[in-house]
């Protein structure tokens, strides 16, 4: 029950009416017996700041941010977790102790949980759609993976190269590659594993029957490419129900949803066993609704 002891946490972004989170947080809240609970909080990108500091002296205990706040909002928390301020993006802020927000990235971990520690990356290709918040996470999960190369593709020559900036490493050898170029095709027909960080074919974000880079592309994939689309609603997407066709393996976004969601929690709880079985399953029983 909701009560004057009840405390707040929620998701910053636009849209997110869509977003599971809130079903998945409380599931997981009743479960722990904590009197708090979860909301979906859409914010304009030029109430951001405003936001943030109503939030914080309301006393909310915590935040995860969505698209397309992830980058802006690592400029206004008053610290930042080694992971987030390499990364230039934040998914969960804790409240700081000079009265600000202290902002890091669960993303990283969410991400990786589905692919599995025993797979074997090592000297394979891997191709990255988009160079958001998002996709920043997931170069750098990718670049624990002891991978060849990776291929970042986007739309603006700009914004691609300032991400193949901040985020190369010694490791794994990132390459830009406009969403238009020639040589993107080889770099699809050579992926191991594709990862779509964009909004394209999400419910409430455009024409849900859109593919990531057109449907063309994609019948040159290897036989044994792995498709992941950080999209969970619809589910599954276009593009994975057209990779399942084919017979590819293909990943959703559930998953990492959840994974980098009991993450957060435990950041705000201070609690290591958070219930990710509940919050698993109250994901899928909403999406089935």
């Amino acid at each position: 029950m909701i009560n004057g002891g009840t405390s707040l946490l929620g998701l910053l972004g636009n849209p997110v009416r869509h977003s599971l989170s809130p079903v998945m947080h409380n599931a997981a809240l009743k479960t722990m017996g904590l009197n708090w609970r979860y909301l979906a909080l859409p914010c304009e990108s030029e109430s951001l700041e405003l936001v943030l500091q109503g939030l914080r002296a309301v006393g909310c205990h915590g935040l995860n941010v969505t698209i397309p706040h992830k980058q802006a909002i690592a400029a206004l928390c008053e610290e930042l977790s080694p992971l987030a301020e390499r990364l230039g993006a934040v998914n969960t802020l804790v409240p700081g102790a000079g009265g600000g927000w202290y902002g890091t990235n669960t993303d990283v971990e969410g991400f990786l949980a589905p692919l599995g520690a025993n797979e074997a990356w090592a000297g394979r290709h891997a191709v990255v759609i988009g160079c958001g918040g998002s996709a920043r996470a997931v170069v750098a999960g990718l670049q624990s993976l002891n991978l060849n190369s990776i291929t970042v593709v986007g739309r603006r020559r700009e914004a691609l190269q300032a991400f193949i900036t901040d985020l190369r490493q010694d490791n794994a050898p990132l390459t830009a590659c406009l969403d238009k170029a020639a040589q993107l095709k080889d770099a699809v027909s050579g992926a191991a594993l594709v990862v779509n960080t964009t909004p394209v074919g999400m419910a409430q974000h455009g024409d849900t029957k859109a593919m990531p880079l057109g449907a063309e592309l994609w019948s040159s994939l290897r036989a044994e490419a792995i498709l992941y689309d950080l999209i969970y609603t619809p589910r599954p997407t276009s593009w994975l129900a057209a990779g399942q066709r084919q017979g590819h393996r293909c990943i959703d976004g559930l998953e990492m949803l959840v994974q980098q969601g009991a993450a957060s929690l435990r950041l705000w709880s201070g609690h290591d066993d958070v219930p990710i079985e509940a919050m698993r399953s109250a994901a899928l029983t909403a999406l089935a609704t």
